[in-house]
């Protein structure tokens, strides 16, 4: 059975080991936190209806153990999943490194860094990748991994098995670059989000919903190069970029660069407090009663699609 330590009981941690122990991996969060216990086990409760409906809880899973000091040399796997700070992920996971034994890989959920950033201070880097998922972790079926300079194709292939092994569909980055994949993709949609409630263009509600139910149910099939080849007809890509290339980038020109500056981000807090949208409990609810299903659906038809080319 694959041994997985999880590092940090936050959001991000607590969410990875609900991911791990319904997938019916050994799994232990190491977290001196007090509080870390009852945050796990709140979690895993929640995940554990998310898991079933989504067909991935295996049969015998528990709730995860939580404990004090990392495990000595007997992991497969580190996921570290501590706050978002730089010298605190180097300082940590030098210590783990000398704990975890020769043949773990140690994957960070870093948003952010890259695994070379991490890595300074390592023995070895070789063994270091970013596994960063999507959260949370135990609905979204996404995880990216990134390597850096130092790190061994070995390495890269043990954590793809070990995620796909899971269920999980991994993105593999070619190259690394700050915030990955998914999170440079979001962050250009909601810099621009930000850009038009700021400068009072539209309501935060109106641009939720043009997400929510303009673009969001293409991008369950598609994807963002997919709709506009469609939108060239039988000339595909090309023709759409002959006939509408040059307006597109007026627009690429015309588009927003909000600052996160106080004034702004008391702007978008407010504008979001006063929304007339459910309270965040049941957005969250909602999202893990509905997200599931969708998902189910979308990877049905996936595969049939595949099984016909």
């Amino acid at each position: 059975m694959t041994r997985v330590a999880v590092i940090g009981g936050g959001l991000i941690g607590a969410g990875w080991a609900a991911a791990f122990a319904g997938a019916g991996l050994e799994t232990r969060v190491v977290d001196p936190d007090p509080g870390a216990s009852s945050r796990v086990a709140a979690t895993w409760e929640q995940a554990r209806g998310v898991l079933a409906r989504l067909g991935t809880l295996a049969d015998g899973a528990r709730t995860p153990a939580v404990v004090a000091t990392f495990p000595q040399g007997d992991v497969d796997l580190v996921q570290e999943a501590l706050p978002e700070n730089l010298q605190l992920k180097q300082r940590v996971l030098a210590d783990v490194e000398r704990r975890a034994g020769r043949g773990a890989i140690i994957a960070s959920s870093s948003s952010s860094f890259t695994a070379d950033a991490i890595a300074v201070g390592l023995e070895r880097p070789d063994r270091l990748l970013i596994g960063h998922p999507c959260n949370p972790p135990y609905l979204m079926p996404v995880v990216e991994i990134a390597g850096g300079t130092a790190t061994s194709a070995e390495a890269m292939a043990m954590a793809r098995a070990i995620y796909e092994a899971m269920g999980k569909t991994v993105l593999e980055l070619r190259k690394p670059v700050a915030g990955h994949l998914v999170n440079r993709l979001q962050a250009a949609i909601w810099r621009e989000a930000v850009h038009l409630v700021a400068t009072g263009v539209a309501s935060l509600e109106d641009t939720e919903r043009a997400v929510t139910e303009a673009l969001a149910p293409r991008w369950c099939r598609l994807g963002p190069m997919s709709v506009f080849a469609l939108a060239g007809a039988d000339q595909g890509m090309a023709g759409f970029l002959e006939a509408l290339g040059p307006q597109f980038q007026a627009l690429f020109d015309d588009l927003g660069a909000p600052v996160l500056d106080a004034d702004t981000c008391r702007t978008i807090a407010e504008a979001y407090k006063t929304a007339d949208l459910p309270p965040l409990a049941a957005i969250a609810a909602d999202r893990d009663a509905t997200l599931p299903v969708l998902l189910e659906q979308v990877t049905r038809m996936n595969r049939e699609r595949d099984s016909s080319l």
